[in-house]
C-alpha cells in the first residue's frame, strides 16, 4: 500500500486550517494541525513529510519557526511552504533564504497549492543531502565554482524554419563534469537552497556574453531566467552587463523558466512588462506542457513562445500532437508571436513542423549545444 503524505499546517486561525485540512485530506494526504510556533516545532519532531506555514502566530514569527526547524538536526530537511497575507518582496526573500522551499501569497488557488506542493516534494526527494560533511563539500564546490568562474557557457541554435535562418542561440550553463556539483540542475538548485542563485546565475551570463562578443554574432540571445530572478532586484544587473560588452536589450530574450517557482504573480508580470518597455523580449517555454497555460501567455505577452518538446516528439504520427501544435501556431500568428518547437531530433518531425506552420525550431537535428555559435543547420553545405 503506498505511504500517504503526512502535511503538518501551522496556522491559528481555525477555519483556514480545518478547510486547508479537508481539502488536504480529500486529495489523500494525512493532516496535522498546529496553532503556535512551539506546537509546530514539537510536532515537526514527529518529521511529516512537508509543512505549510502561516507568517503570522500568536506566539512567534513563521519565520522564527522555520528558522528553528533549519537548525535543528531532526527537522532540518522537511520541506516548508510559507502561506502569508503579506504581499512584500522582502518577507518572501527572508522567508527563502531561512531556507523555505516555496512562499505562497493568500489569498491563492488551491490547486496551484496542491501544484507547488508537489514541486517541493519531488525536488527535495531528487535533492537530498543528509551527511553534513557531504552538504558542506557541496557548499566549497559551489563556493568555488562561483570564486573561480569556473562555468563554460554553451550556445544551442534556433533556426527560423521557412526561410532557414539562424534566429538565435539560446546560452546553457554547464558546470565543471567532476564533483558533487556536475550537472546543470544540480548545480542550480544548490545555489538556490545555499543563497548564491544570483550569483551564479549572474555569472553564467557574464561569461556567455563576453564570448559572444568575442565573435561576429549579431543576433538574439536567449537566457533562461527563473521567476526568482525576475521578481528580485538584482535583474538589474543585466544592463551593466550588457553596457560592459556593448550590447543593447532588443539582443535579449529572456526565457521563462521554472514559473511554478513564481511568489508573486502581480509583482512578476509588472517587472516582466517593465523590460519589455526597455526593450528586452520575453519567451515562454514547454507551451503544451508543465506550467505554460493559455492565461500564463496572455499575462506575460510573450514575443516568443516555445512549444513542448513533449508535444514534438513524434507529432508526424499522432494526431493529438498535430492538433495541439495547430492551434499553438494558430494563436501565435494571430497575436504576432513567433513560436519555436524544441526537441527536433528527426527530419519527419521537422517536416511535419514545416507543414503545420511552425515559425522556428531547436534540437538535436538541427543542433546540439556547442560552445562555439552554430550558425549552419547539421549536414548544410557552407
Amino acid at each position: 500500500m503506498e505511504k500517504r503524505i503526512r502535511v503538518l499546517v501551522v496556522d491559528d486561525e481555525p477555519n483556514v486550517s480545518k478547510t486547508l485540512t479537508l481539502l488536504l485530506e480529500a486529495r489523500g494526504y494525512t493532516v496535522d494541525v498546529a496553532e503556535t510556533g512551539k506546537e509546530a516545532f514539537e510536532k515537526a519532531l514527529n518529521r511529516p513529510d512537508i509543512v505549510l506555514l502561516d507568517v503570522v502566530l500568536p506566539d512567534v514569527t513563521g519565520f522564527d519557526v522555520c528558522r528553528k526547524l533549519r537548525e535543528h538536526k531532526a527537522t532540518k530537511d522537511i520541506p516548508i511552504i510559507i502561506l502569508s497575507v503579506r504581499n512584500m518582496y522582502e518577507d518572501k526573500i527572508e522567508g527563502l533564504y531561512l531556507g523555505a522551499d516555496d512562499y505562497i501569497t493568500k489569498p491563492f488557488e488551491y490547486e496551484e497549492l496542491f501544484a507547488r506542493m508537489e514541486v517541493v516534494l519531488r525536488r527535495r526527494q531528487a535533492f537530498e543531502v543528509e551527511d553534513s560533511k557531504e552538504k558542506a563539500q557541496m557548499i566549497q564546490e559551489l563556493r568555488g565554482i562561483i570564486d573561480n568562474e569556473l562555468l563554460t557557457p554553451f550556445f544551442q541554435p534556433i533556426f527560423s524554419i521557412n526561410p532557414t535562418e539562424l534566429l538565435g542561440v539560446e546560452v546553457l550553463t554547464r558546470p565543471p563534469t567532476h564533483g558533487l556539483l556536475s550537472t546543470p540542475d544540480i548545480l542550480f538548485q544548490a545555489a538556490m537552497r545555499f543563497g548564491r542563485y544570483h550569483d551564479l546565475e549572474m555569472l553564467g551570463w557574464r561569461k556567455a556574453l563576453a564570448k559572444i562578443s568575442e565573435g561576429n554574432y549579431k543576433g538574439k540571445i536567449f537566457l533562461n531566467c527563473n521567476p526568482y530572478l525576475i521578481e528580485s532586484s538584482e535583474l538589474y544587473q543585466i544592463e551593466a552587463i550588457l553596457n560592459d560588452y556593448d550590447m543593447t536589450p532588443d539582443r535579449v530574450v529572456f526565457e521563462i523558466t521554472e514559473r511554478s517557482a513564481i511568489v508573486d504573480y502581480k509583482t512578476f508580470y509588472e517587472r516582466l512588462h517593465e523590460y519589455q518597455k526597455k526593450g528586452f523580449s520575453i519567451a515562454i517555454d514547454d507551451a503544451g506542457g508543465g506550467y505554460a497555460s493559455l492565461e500564463s501567455i496572455v499575462e506575460t505577452n510573450p514575443q516568443y513562445v516555445k512549444i513542448d518538446l513533449g508535444i514534438i516528439r513524434g507529432v508526424e504520427e499522432n494526431s493529438l500532437k498535430r492538433s495541439v501544435v495547430k492551434f499553438v501556431v494558430s494563436f501565435c500568428k494571430e497575436n504576432k508571436i513567433i513560436s519555436i518547437a524544441e526537441g527536433i531530433e528527426q527530419k519527419k518531425e521537422l517536416d511535419t513542423l514545416l507543414a503545420l506552420g511552425v515559425d522556428a525550431g531547436q534540437g538535436y537535428f538541427l543542433g546540439k549545444p556547442q560552445t562555439e555559435i552554430q550558425t549552419e543547420i547539421y549536414g548544410k553545405k557552407s
